[in-house]
């Protein structure tokens, strides 16, 4: 048995699921450099920019998605 099937996630409250989320998270993001990138997601990536750089112009900025957003 792994220490996160020890844990009963249900027995948590919503804000200590949170925070326990925040804790995983920010473990992934402490080892970004241990992150693979699989052939099937650099295929997609790269479908995605050749998209791009057919259309620049095409689509919606960031700024323009987060004022939405608000």
């Amino acid at each position: 048995m792994n220490k996160l099937e020890k844990i009963d996630i249900q027995s948590l409250s919503q804000s200590e699921r949170i925070l326990l989320a925040e804790e995983l998270w920010d473990s992934v993001a402490a080892n970004q450099d241990d992150l693979e990138v699989t052939d099937s997601q650099k295929k997609i990536i790269e479908e995605r920019l050749a998209l791009y750089e057919a259309s620049p112009d095409e689509g919606t900025s960031w700024d323009e998605v987060k004022k939405e957003m608000k």
